[in-house]
């Protein structure tokens, strides 16, 4: 395991497209990455004894002959006769292949330098070097031994011999793995010789400052700040989930208060509509929706027990600990909905470190995971904190009662021994007269786990940039590394330190210049898609979407056990839904990945608004135009009324010139301009939060 099973990561064999597989290739199977040595030793020395290993006349092993090229190989030539690692594997042949003894130090971690760096044009060369510690406490340059990675060939490509080479102007992540650990390093790639003057940039909060720093390295400008017009329908329709009336565009737009920007966030924080859309959000993550094991009654119960921990802002450590330690009936205590959702152990395991981490864990689940530091140890170690959840049958048949079994345990796939419950990356804590979820739950939202505080402060991030610091939010890996770590850093810190009030740090985040910034973008940032030097496009959620669309229009919407004229974003229950928040791709809450809410614009989309019945039905029951026409006002009024509804902004000189040339000619005014209005609601400035 020391000297061997290395060599086999380095050379690529162990890789799951390789004889890493499930059934391995050819006839011969290792453990992906060499999660199993014990395993590996025997497939090496006893499945096909005298062929893959001939400890008799060592260079003719199969094993070294297929290698080396000298012998037909589908996986072609791994290296060369000369080099070290064809040497490492002769060594160990000519002592016999022996086997590890079972007091061998082991890899405690690895460390990578340089931690990161700067490349000055396109050819520009750095040296990587991997160091590991082992449990008796020495340390070994294992640089050679281990497998480089780049997330991005085009900006900086390394050799599996550590050569980093510069490329095109961007950023790269560079990794190393070596036996269970991966660790990686930033780099930037700038054009030789770049010279470049930071323009002088106001800063709001921290938020502000540790983007500019991150952009100072990029050398890379920040746009300028939005208009008012456009951030008073940023933050609407960010933080409530609706677009600002008339009367409220009127009055934002005649005050003259400097600090007009940060009292409307305030304004709007404190709305109901705010609590509505992170009740929703939540809803997402905690799959609240009825089924066959979860009844109507059991989900609203559930959904009124998140409504109320949100309404009250309760801290999100406070609500996490009380969801993830609940037991009971989940009439009585609807926090235990969270384990009747999902009965199967593994599969809740999977979905805490998920939601409450950001972490997918799942591939640990066969194997150690192949671009993050997880093994199987971490995966059943975790897992065994939910193998003793009970259920049983209420009075009620629609009821379950949830409660601490204090049985059952998780064993390893491989030895089947039995897993002792330890803490994700953390410590194996004694649990004697203990409730392991209740023990779990306190350490989750502590602050001895790095991981709750900042996975929530980025998954708000990414609620109003459209993607997060760590991209995709719950895809936390050392392979996907946060775009701005300092600042993903600092926002967990000021989260935990204002006690997970989740208020304050939506204040944070709107109130900073860099949420404020333009859309429209300069020489030096048109390209940056992930380091916030300008705001993004963003097409608007399908309840939001169907809920401006309703406002605008002046009409209501039915859904089932909610009152006539209720908001799409209050559906309790994930499986009721229509045609319309279907194809705008509304999350059914079958699985706790961000994926499943879809942004992303499609032809059905488009079709539905130009063709479908949603836009046209509700222009026509609304009945806006007539009501405006018959107040007696004039067409430009209604025109400019329409655009502020829509837009929140009033048509410029050449948009109102045009349309008049337009009503001149139409039949009617009012057919014009419900024609007008059809035509704003399908335009993308009204589809997209820009």
């Amino acid at each position: 395991s020391r000297d061997v099973m290395p060599v086999f990561l380095r050379a690529g064999c162990n890789s799951g497209s390789c004889h890493g597989a499930s059934r391995g290739q050819r006839g011969f199977r290792l453990s992906v990455f060499g999660f199993d040595p014990d395993g590996d030793y025997h497939r090496l020395t006893r499945e096909l004894n005298g062929r893959r290993l001939n400890l008799a006349l060592v260079h003719d092993s199969l094993i070294l002959e297929k290698s080396a090229g000298r012998v037909s190989h589908t996986g072609g030539k791994r290296f060369e006769k000369d080099s070290e690692l064809y040497g490492t594997l002769v060594r160990w042949l000519e002592a016999r292949a022996p086997r590890d003894p079972a007091d061998l130090p082991h890899p405690t971690g690895i460390e990578f330098y340089p931690p990161n760096a700067v490349l000055n044009g396109s050819g520009a060369t750095q040296k990587l070097t991997v160091r590991a510690t082992y449990s008796d406490g020495s340390t070994r340059d294992v640089t050679s031994l281990a497998y480089f990675l780049s997330n991005n060939d085009t900006s900086a490509k390394v050799s599996q011999e550590g050569l980093v080479s510069a490329g095109a102007r961007g950023e790269a992540f560079i990794m190393a793995r070596f036996a269970t650990f991966t660790v990686g390093s930033h780099f930037i790639v700038l054009p030789k010789d770049l010279e470049f003057e930071f323009p002088q940039v106001l800063e709001n909060n921290y938020v502000d400052k540790l983007i500019k720093e991150k952009l100072q390295k990029l050398r890379v400008a920040p746009s300028g700040l939005c208009s008012d017009e456009v951030f008073l329908r940023r933050a609407y329709l960010d933080i409530i989930g609706l677009l600002p009336t008339a009367e409220e565009y009127a009055r934002f737009n005649s005050s003259e208060e400097k600090d007009k920007r940060s009292k409307l966030v305030d304004e709007l924080l404190g709305r109901k509509e705010f609590v509505e859309l992170w009740v929703m959000k939540w809803a997402e993550l905690l799959q609240i929706r009825s089924s066959q094991q979860v009844s109507y009654k059991a989900m609203l119960l559930y959904y009124n027990w998140l409504q109320e921990k949100i309404a009250n802002n309760v801290p999100m450590d406070k609500m996490v600990s009380e969801l993830l330690g609940a037991s009971g009936g989940t009439f009585k205590n609807p926090a235990t909905n969270y384990y009747q959702n999902e009965t199967n152990t593994l599969k809740v395991t999977e979905n805490v470190a998920q939601v409450f981490m950001g972490m997918r864990i799942q591939c640990a689940q066969c194997h150690n995971h192949p671009f993050d530091r997880w093994t199987q140890n971490d995966y059943y170690g975790f897992a065994s904190f939910f193998s003793q959840i009970g259920r049983k049958r209420a009075e009620d048949p629609r009821e379950t009662i949830v409660f601490n079994s204090r049985g059952g345990e998780v064993r390893h796939p491989v030895g089947n021994r039995v897993m002792k419950p330890k803490f994700l990356g953390g410590t194996t804590p004694d649990l004697k007269g203990k409730d392991r979820r209740v023990a779990m739950a306190e350490w989750l939202v502590s602050s001895e786990n790095p991981f709750f505080a900042t996975n929530l402060a980025n998954m708000v991030w990414a609620h109003f940039f459209g993607k997060g610091i760590i991209d995709e939010v719950d895809d936390v890996r050392v392979s996907n590394p946060p775009a701005n770590a300092e600042l993903l850093g600092e926002l967990g810190r000021r989260f935990t330190e204002y006690k997970y009030d989740f208020k304050r740090l939506v204040r944070d985040i709107c109130t900073s210049r860099t949420y404020q910034f333009a859309t429209q973008t300069n020489k030096s940032n048109e390209s940056d898609t992930r380091n916030f030097s300008h705001a993004s496009l963003r097409r608007i959620r399908s309840e939001i979407l169907l809920d401006c669309i309703t406002q605008v229009t002046n009409t209501s919407n039915k859904f089932r056990g909610l009152p006539k004229g209720a908001r799409a974003v209050q559906i309790a229950d994930g499986s009721t839904t229509n045609y319309f928040l279907q194809a705008f791709g509304r999350a059914k809450r079958e699985t706790v990945c961000s994926c499943e809410v879809q942004m992303e614009p499609n032809l059905s989309q488009a079709l539905h608004l130009l063709n479908g019945d949603t836009v046209e039905r509700k222009i026509s029951a609304g009945g806006l135009i007539k009501v405006m026409l018959d107040a007696k006002k004039t067409p430009e009024q209604i025109i400019e009324e329409l655009y502020i509804r829509c837009f929140s902004r009033k048509p410029v000189e050449k948009e109102l010139a045009g349309l008049k040339a337009i009503l001149a000619s139409a039949p009617s005014p009012k057919e014009f301009l419900d024609d007008l209005f059809w035509s704003l609601l399908n335009s993308r400035e009204f589809l997209f939060n820009h």
